[in-house]
């Protein structure tokens, strides 16, 4: 019998066009590093979600994207970019708008970087435009936080059809807490999860929200790798030591091979393992989508660490 199912991964939720400027060193207006000259720029292509589904295309998932982009130039390019991809965007919505942008400074001594960004209330989403039989054709729905009221849709409506949806939580709003029970594998990052929690101890901020949730409970910790609450079963895996140029789409990244992992059957741990390797090396290459590692590059780390 034929897969009904004609994606692995539906995302739902942003894009964006960066404007990456590397720097010699972290700007701060009271030093020397007030006033710098831009040591490169590129024009990148990311967004959270729609990072996460070139990268899981690139690792060989059928992967689609539901969001909103502009009618101009820029809206363009993130669509024809994600399409080349292999990312399915018959159901990408455009809008007479702006594209969103950040404009993105990389640290060119550790890779580290900040996001300003801007995006015009058009390309919000809508609950309204958020179709059950297109969540139903995917294997896995992914949401951001971006635009909560279609995100907390898609997810209920996945959770319903017996999906499981991932989730990008990378900041606090009144909503959140509709967003985490929602979704059936909450994922933060170590700065989110102890505010939502109230527990600074990742360990025990984790065991809190598992009073609440039943599911998989992940949290990213950048460099030094990921934790999860499997069951009451801690798992953490170290991530991996790289030469990092640019951390931007690491956390993107790392939920896309997640995904891909858990769609594969693999063990928590090896979960952990397998996403981590992904995101040490996104964080080796420049901009969002431009990082992205395919299956083999994948491989090629983890391959040394098993003999």
């Amino acid at each position: 019998m034929s897969d009904p199912k004609t994606l692995d991964v539906l995302g739902v939720g942003c894009n964006s066009v960066d404007f990456v400027y590397r720097l010699p060193a972290a700007p701060r207006a009271d030093s020397p590093t007030a006033k710098m000259r831009i040591s490169s720029h590129v024009v990148s292509y990311g967004g959270q979600t729609a990072t996460t589904v070139a990268a899981g295309a690139a690792l060989g998932l059928r992967a689609g994207y539901l969001g909103a982009i502009g009618g101009d130039d820029n809206g363009q390019r993130v669509r024809a970019e994600l399409e080349r991809r292999g990312v399915d965007v018959s159901q990408v919505l455009t809008r007479d708008a702006p594209n969103r942008f950040a404009v993105i400074a990389v640290d060119n001594q550790n890779g580290e970087r900040i996001v300003l960004w801007d995006r015009d209330a058009k390309l919000n989403l809508s609950a309204a435009e958020i179709h059950p039989g297109l969540i139903a054709s995917a294997r896995v729905v992914h949401v951001d936080d971006e635009d909560e009221d279609a995100a907390i849709l898609a997810a209920q409506l996945g959770r319903a059809a017996g999906l499981h949806v991932t989730s990008d939580i990378d900041r606090l709003t009144p909503r959140t807490g509709e967003l985490v029970a929602a979704v059936t594998i909450p994922m933060f990052n170590e700065h989110t999860l102890p505010k939502f929690t109230g527990e600074s101890n990742l360990h025990r901020a984790l065991t809190r929200l598992r009073q609440s949730h039943a599911g998989l409970l992940c949290v990213t910790l950048g460099a030094s790798g990921a934790m999860m609450l499997a069951g009451n079963d801690l798992v953490y895996e170290p991530g991996f030591e790289v030469e990092a140029v640019d951390t931007t789409a690491a956390g993107d990244v790392f939920r896309a091979a997640f995904i891909y992992a858990l769609l594969d059957g693999a063990p928590p741990h090896e979960m952990l393992r397998f996403a981590n390797a992904a995101a040490a090396i996104s964080c080796t290459r420049p901009g969002a989508m431009s990082s992205v590692p395919n299956l083999d590059d994948v491989h090629s780390v983890l391959e040394p660490q098993i003999l």
